[in-house]
């Protein structure tokens, strides 16, 4: 068994994103010999039981997880020009008061956060971060954001606030590799940045199809939500192809230099 895991997975729960089927993503995940993978859709848990039942039937160990969207200010606020945009926040159920918390946190987000998105902001991430980890997620995750728009400063402010809300052993600065121009220099001043806390890193692929020939399915399935059309030029779409779920030893090839963080 691959002592690798995919702990960044949206399946078809992340409605009108993830093209992941449950059942198959479980067998893929069987078929390339790792023996664990997590489920973090957006904003929502309504795949966990279905998710839970497919793994442990398939003898993979399931890790429940959420994407959650943190507010730009309170959850509460719902200003057109300030509370339009949210960050992404990857969290992973380290135990079952962890899990109790995500199912909060992900029912808050719907019942009194949602505005555009489903959201939490921070102090009710401060109030239920017992048992959960955490990632600095994706390019839309808090801190990259930060340093992607206001400088590797505003970037450690952010992970100082993570580092002491999730403590260091349940906070973890995460790396991507994908067609994005700026990810290479934002995973460099990641890892910079994660030595100032002695950081722990895990490389993840933002898993959102099982196969790399379902990107096409997965981009048509963005033109629905989205109302555009294939052809449009000016519209959201994933960067190339490589959403899908790599196998451990592509992984391995794509972050030679950072081999604690597989």
């Amino acid at each position: 068994m691959s002592s690798f895991a995919h702990l960044h997975v949206h399946t078809e729960y992340s409605l009108l994103d993830g093209f992941s089927n449950i059942k198959k993503l479980v067998a893929k995940v069987k078929e390339m010999n790792m023996d664990s993978v997590a489920i973090t859709d957006h904003g929502t848990m309504f795949g966990v039981i279905e998710f839970y039942s497919a793994a442990k039937e398939a003898g993979v160990k399931p890790i429940i997880g959420l994407e959650t969207y943190v507010a730009a200010r309170r959850m509460t606020d719902r200003d057109s020009q300030k509370d339009k945009h949210s960050f992404h926040l990857l969290l992973l159920a380290e135990n079952e008061t962890g899990y109790k918390n995500l199912l909060k946190i992900a029912s808050a987000a719907q019942l009194e956060g949602f505005y555009y998105y489903p959201r939490v902001d921070h102090e009710f991430l401060a109030a239920h971060s017992e048992g959960l980890i955490a990632t600095t997620s994706c390019m839309s995750g808090e801190v990259p954001r930060a340093i992607l728009h206001k400088g590797a400063e505003a970037g450690r402010e952010m992970l100082d606030w993570y580092y002491n809300v999730f403590g260091a052993d349940n906070f973890f600065v995460e790396l991507q590799s994908h067609d994005i121009a700026e990810l290479p220099a934002l995973n460099k001043t990641l890892v910079d940045l994660g030595k100032r806390y002695n950081a722990k890193y895990i490389a993840t692929n933002d898993v959102h199809y099982i196969n790399r020939s379902d990107a096409r399915l997965q981009d048509i399935m963005l033109c629905i939500q989205t109302g555009s059309l294939v052809s449009d030029t000016n519209r959201m779409r994933m960067t190339g192809d490589s959403y899908y779920l790599r196998s451990p030893e592509e992984m391995a090839a794509l972050f030679p230099e950072m081999p604690d963080a597989l």
